[in-house]
């Protein structure tokens, strides 16, 4: 019997033991730290009251712990459901709730349909059995990817009229997300948002380095984007590449290859192992065969899956 309760951001730390436990089933690891747990509590548009569950047995272990949360205005929600290894019966509860809050953030947003998206491990094949028994169908696949360093990495060579900037500068920011918002339009499960929401969102996650942000310009205009974080910093010790945008004027003119290798440059400067990123496997554009040229290994799947509700 578990009693049913809404998360609050004191129990980060509960939540991160069920979850590295739920992972380290999977995949022999735990997969995120406590900041990540705390950066999802306090997601802005994730509504702790009405949007997540915990489930606590009788002697009070969490052993369940569920959510869904928005994606801005659209029609698209995300979706979590994890039970601790070993309990029974317990994700058909938490499943229900999903499902029941999923339609009603739809319904408040004037949607009569959502379309839910989960990302999973792929090996974990109890939890794709679960899923697909659900009704999700694959949506695609995202690669997690990573190069080591072994040391210093020499920055490579800018191409003509190429300037750098940091996001720390309000306007340079502002062109970082314009070009984020026309370069990834195209991409799964992409949702835009104002710059407003987008800063904000950053903002509130602690591994956020604004400094991590480069906007290139070629000959005076945005054209590229690359955008770091600290995600990977606690538990891997590597840089993480979030986002890696360029518009498509200026496509097919190496600058997505300069942004990577600068970033791999930058993040061996700071003294980190590696660089990591996810790409989406089914992407628009050939990121992935970028991401291999550029001497990076695939050492994860995830992959995502949809229902229209």
């Amino acid at each position: 019997m578990h009693t049913i309760s809404r998360p609050r951001v004191d129990d980060a730390a509960a939540i991160h033991e069920l979850v590295a436990a739920y992972d380290t089933s999977v995949i022999g690891g735990p997969d995120s730290t406590l900041d990540d747990v705390v950066d999802e509590l306090v997601e802005p548009g994730f509504d702790r009251d009405r949007d997540g569950w915990l489930a606590h047995d009788a002697g009070g272990r969490l052993d369940g712990y569920a959510w869904v949360c928005r994606n801005g205005e659209s029609d698209l929600v995300d979706v979590e459901v994890i039970v601790r290894p070993g309990v029974d019966g317990l994700a058909d509860e938490l499943w229900r709730a999903v499902l029941d809050r999923a339609a009603e953030l739809g319904a408040e947003h004037g949607h009569d349909s959502v379309t839910l998206h989960i990302g999973v491990y792929r090996d974990d094949t109890a939890k794709q059995a679960r899923t697909k028994g659900l009704g999700f169908e694959p949506g695609t696949s995202f690669h997690r990817m990573r190069i080591d360093h072994d040391g210093p990495v020499e920055p490579p060579a800018a191409p003509p009229g190429l300037t750098l900037h940091t996001g720390e500068p309000e306007d340079v920011r502002r062109e970082a997300h314009r070009v984020h918002q026309e370069g990834f339009a195209e991409h799964f499960g992409f949702v835009p948002s104002s710059y407003d929401q987008w800063y904000e969102r950053r903002q509130a996650m602690t591994v956020t380095d604004w400094s991590q942000l480069t906007l290139a310009r070629l000959d005076g205009r945005p054209a590229g984007v690359l955008i770091g974080s600290n995600q990977f910093l606690p538990d891997e010790g590597c840089g993480y590449v979030a986002t890696l945008a360029v518009l498509p004027e200026f496509r097919g003119r190496g600058l997505g290859r300069f942004l990577l290798r600068h970033a791999f440059a930058a993040d061996a400067a700071r003294g980190r192992k590696g660089t990591i990123l996810h790409v989406d496997s089914n992407n628009t554009t050939p990121a992935l065969g970028l991401y291999e040229s550029a001497g990076m290994r695939q050492v994860m799947a995830i992959d995502v899956w949809r229902r229209r509700l």
